[in-house]
């Protein structure tokens, strides 16, 4: 089986991920032009709107040869609207490397990026980049990093200089220096005598980490013998696949400065797809099995990562393979959907360009157009041997727009192109509000769904507007009051005429409504019955107050009257409806609101901070626990004061918060706002 090494690319936004990658395929000769993020020309970022915003949306393939190996970068997006792109990269990669700007040092998306990278254990490598910038601190943002991230992130390279006098770096296991930029080989220099004592420093503390994996290694050391640059570099390796170390690198990835040694080492350093084992998947049994990571012997076993969705070519799907080899047209077993899928030319994608081949093999990853049924998360394998990998543990939304369309031709093809995109991004929820009759789009955040609304726009030409969902609020009656109706009309023939008397009491909340009859003889027709009975449930869809729909009463219906010729269905229907809408005016009527149930995670420093913004919200603190260092705040809080809270708790944590919401109950909103409610209503 070829070399390969399947690498995620993860930082915050602007931390020069995308240049990085842009620089490795260059050096690489996988493309021949430096391309650049601000002029729209980058190899990763081809998205018209990529390119308008200066920022990744989509993850990227971006394979490269690099000394006889073979490298699937996946560039991702840094704004954690797109974090389900990174979770994608991370379930189907080996290893990752974390870009972080020598000049913003540490920011709060790099420590999302890290906890996901240590969820999936990980092996990974850091890249201190942009030490050409204005501010740029390589000292001061490792320290950050081992503050924040750990020890065991340690330098394997210094630099050379800073911001604009930034040539090279020195390599603190050779312990020479390298400078130069661009395509051409690094230039080896000697190491500045500044540098000398302060680079030996660092390089006894890397050889103090990386031999811990290593008792013979570890003996040699406490006696004073010489560890050769290979047995360094075979235990670093060793340490950074067990997770015991994080080398630092650092460069310039604009000047191509680094970005040589970065690729050596993630040939070095980083598992192959043989080497991290096995897969972990479940038979037809039920059972779980391990699928080695192989050619020989292995059938096929493949994954579903990422699929886009387009009017003209249709639908793209990205897949790793995990075990055995999956060749063009042939067929393959859906062992999720259970049906059996046919596939078409095979190609691996170099950003938006795609290049054809005949298979691929274990280990690798690559793409096919038009699959029928399969979706992102699904198995691809033999019907011979069927199983289900795991899937992607995307993130649950918590962000609600409204969804409107413009004209009435984009209400015809809204909810076919919205199911589309909710295909191809799985961390979208689209919902139809049975209360207010609302398409409610749930994404992880705002610039999330905008980013969705001008995809339906371009790509399907479908005009929408989003806005903040309507609260479903409901009406009740808070004391037993009874009601009388008599519809009485005639005009000559035939007249109507239908009289009935109800009694509405208010329930329990959450006991929803009830329509009960105590009709003694014989006062109303039993046919007739049903009918006051559809009038009244038809009455209670909009209250008397600001037209929500009735809840939390009993309706009895225990009297009227009618007359053998003009009585009908119509007519005690009217009178039903009538009767009830009396009623509610006199049960001295009151407006509900939702109240949800708020489970909120946040670092220790930001738990002040969050309650207080709860204060504001009317919200209510139920408790607080502890875990792995952060703080879980239950609490209940009514839907209106929540419906930005996805953006608020952004705002108070630094992103480093999130939240669970679910309904409990409704209760009475408070008079002062009920009337601002009632007041809004009637101005619609």
């Amino acid at each position: 089986m070829k070399e390969i090494r399947n690498v995620v690319l993860l930082s915050h936004q602007g931390a020069g991920k995308t240049s990085l990658a842009e620089s490795m395929l260059f050096i690489s000769g996988a493309i021949q032009r430096l391309g650049r993020v601000e002029d729209g020309t980058t190899t990763s970022d081809y998205d018209p709107l990529e390119i308008e915003r200066h920022m990744g949306i989509n993850l990227s393939l971006l394979p490269l040869e690099w000394k006889g190996t073979k490298v699937n970068l996946i560039d991702t997006p840094g704004y954690t609207d797109f974090i389900s792109e990174v979770k994608a990269g991370l379930r189907v990669t080996e290893g990752a490397v974390i870009v972080v700007c020598a000049a913003s040092g540490l920011e709060v998306g790099t420590e999302q990026m890290w906890l996901e990278v240590e969820k999936r254990h990980l092996p990974c490598l850091i890249f201190v980049n942009k030490m050409d910038r204005d501010n740029a601190d390589f000292y001061s943002t490792l320290e950050g990093i081992q503050k924040r991230l750990g020890n065991k992130c340690l330098p394997v390279q210094l630099p050379i200089g800073s911001q604009s006098d930034f040539q090279g770096v020195v390599d603190l296991i050779t312990m020479k220096g390298y400078s130069g930029s661009g395509e051409s080989l690094p230039k080896e220099i000697e190491v500045p005598s500044a540098l000398k004592e302060r680079a030996a420093t660092f390089r006894e503390k890397l050889i103090e980490v990386a031999i811990e994996v290593d008792d013979e290694l570890i003996t040699k050391y406490l006696e004073g013998e010489t560890i050769s640059d290979e047995e360094i570099f075979r235990v670093m390796r060793r340490a950074t696949i067990g997770g015991n170390l994080v080398p630092v690198f650092v460069g310039s990835a604009l000047r191509c400065i680094g970005t040589h040694s970065l690729l050596d080492s993630i040939c070095l350093y980083l598992p192959s797809p043989e080497e991290d084992g096995t897969a972990v998947a479940t038979n037809l049994n039920g059972n779980n099995e391990e699928i080695k990571t192989s050619i020989e012997g292995q059938v096929l076993t493949s994954l579903v990562f990422k699929t886009t969705a387009d009017p003209y070519v249709g639908k793209l799907s990205c897949f790793r393979v995990y075990s055995g080899v999956i060749s063009s047209n042939s067929q393959v077993w859906n062992a999720n959907k259970g049906g059996m899928e046919r596939i078409g030319q095979l190609f691996t994608l170099l950003g938006k360009n795609q290049q054809s081949v005949s298979q691929l093999t274990a280990g690798d990853i690559g793409a096919v157009a038009r699959l029928s049924f399969t979706t992102v998360g699904d198995t691809l394998c033999t019907p011979e041997h069927a199983v289900v990998l795991a899937g992607i543990d995307f993130p649950r939304p918590n962000f609600g727009m409204a969804v409107q369309p413009e004209t009435k031709t984009d209400l015809d093809k809204m909810s076919t192109v919205l199911s589309r995109i909710c295909e191809e991004d799985p961390s979208l929820q689209l919902r139809r509000e049975p209360d207010t009759n609302e398409f409610i789009i749930f994404g992880l955040g705002d610039t999330h769904l905008e980013i969705i609304k001008e995809k339906m726009r371009r790509k399907f030409g479908v005009d929408v507007k989003l806005e903040l969902p309507s609260v479903p609020y409901r009406e009740t009656v808070t004391a037993v009051t009874k009601a009388e109706y008599k519809h009485k009309k005639q005009t000559g023939g035939h007249g109507q005429y239908g009289h009935v008397f109800l009694q509405l009491e208010p329930l329990p909340r959450g006991s929803g409504f009830e329509f009960t009859r105590k009709i003694s003889g014989g006062a109303i027709p039993s046919n007739y019955i049903p009918a006051v009975e559809k009038g009244v449930n038809e009455a209670k869809q909009e209250g008397v107050l600001a037209g929500y729909p009735i809840a939390d009463i009993k309706v009895t219906l225990y009297d009227g009257s009618f007359h053998p010729v003009d009585s009908s269905d119509i007519a005690f229907k009217i009178a039903g409806a009538m009767a009830l809408k009396k009623g509610l005016s006199q049960g001295q009527p009151v407006l509900l609101e939702p109240i949800m149930n708020l489970t909120i995670t946040v670092p220790e420093a930001y738990t002040g901070g969050v309650i207080s913004d709860l204060n504001t919200k009317r919200g209510r603190v139920l408790g607080m626990t502890q875990d792995n260092g952060k703080n879980i705040i239950t609490a209940q809080a009514p839907y209106a004061e929540l419906l930005r809270y996805a953006l608020d708790l952004r705002s108070v944590t630094q992103g480093r918060g999130n939240f669970i919401m679910e309904l409990d109950h409704y209760e009475e909103v408070p008079p002062h706002i009920s009337q601002k409610v009632i007041n809004a209503r009637k101005e619609k």
